[in-house]
């Protein structure tokens, strides 16, 4: 009987180590609102090489692409699997998102915690080299004698692109038509091509068209100037004063997520920015890390939130 016993405390005993273990190296999902191979993926999974090697756990990338995130934010929102999902949440997401549709299944900032922001996108402006500009001045000169005004496309209704460009348009007062395209990659074929003038676009995607020459740039909407492209400058010093904006994104987790649990996710994202792999490939994309706190996150996509919700607002772009 006692040996019966001992057996069976044995399998017990292995069965639980065999859980513990199993818990322990669970893969961690990471959820990314956009297609493989895009810039958001391309970010997503760069880091989450390193941030795997930090947690000494595999980490697996789900693409949930469409709806502008809203699909892969409700998947997160709705998960019971806590402690093992994080997700890529953006300035859609995060920022303008609860402006321009009129009622979402998650909640922006009751649904996620900050884990941390990731990365963000230079903006520039960008024209075809038909157009007798190479800076804002002479932009704004040309313009102004174009009676239909200057078409800009943008990689669609409510990209940081579209809304960076209606931004734009009210600061600088000139007569500019948004036209969208369903995503950069076709718009800024077109401005090579002269189909249209100008676009708004970020760095990741304009770096080969900017080194080959195939467009012009009229200036970055960065507060100082590009390490990687210094001989940019920027619109403020250009003489439109105060006026920046980014695409960005920022690594949010359920908000069921343990507080032990969001430290560890935290003090490694930091140790995977800050990796000599993840900067260097984020240098050659042209995009800027964004190491920090949770709190930091936080405080950055409530001031985010309020001054996109604002120029949604005025222009009234709804996307339902």
């Amino acid at each position: 009987m006692q040996k019966r016993f001992f057996l069976q405390a044995l399998l017990l005993g292995t069965s639980l180590c065999a859980t513990l273990s199993f818990a322990q190296t669970k893969p961690l999902e990471w959820v990314i609102g956009y297609p493989a191979g895009g810039g958001s993926d391309i970010v997503g999974r760069v880091i989450a090489e390193e941030l795997g090697k930090s947690l000494n756990r595999p980490i697996i990338i789900n693409n949930k692409p469409g709806a502008g995130t809203n699909i892969a934010a409700d998947y997160v929102a709705r998960s019971k699997d806590v402690g093992n999902l994080i997700f890529t949440a953006d300035f859609a997401t995060l920022a303008a998102n609860p402006y321009l549709f009129s009622k979402l299944s998650y909640n922006s900032e009751k649904d996620f915690q900050s884990i941390g922001m990731l990365v963000r996108f230079p903006m520039f402006l960008v024209v075809s080299n038909q157009v007798p500009a190479n800076n804002y001045k002479e932009f704004v000169a040309w313009a102004k004698t174009q009676a239909n005004g200057v078409s800009y496309g943008s990689a669609g209704p409510g990209s940081p692109h579209h809304l960076i460009g209606e931004y734009f348009r009210e600061k600088s007062g000139l007569n500019l038509v948004h036209i969208a395209y369903k995503g950069a990659a076709p718009a800024i074929q077109d401005v090579v091509g002269n189909q249209i003038p100008a676009m708004w676009i970020d760095s990741a995607t304009a770096l080969p068209f900017i080194n080959g020459k195939k467009i012009k740039v009229i200036g970055v909407a960065s507060p100082k100037r590009l390490d990687l492209m210094p001989e940019i400058a920027t619109f403020n010093e250009q003489g439109l004063k105060g006026f920046e904006g980014y695409a960005w994104q920022g690594l949010v987790a359920p908000a069921a997520t343990a507080p032990e649990q969001m430290a560890e996710f935290s003090k490694a994202l930091q140790t995977a920015l800050n990796s000599t792999p993840v900067k260097a490939r984020m240098q050659a994309l042209g995009v800027e890390t964004m190491p920090g706190t949770p709190e930091q996150m936080t405080k950055f996509v409530v001031s985010e939130r309020a001054k996109w919700g604002e120029v949604i607002t005025k222009i009234g772009v709804k996307l339902d």
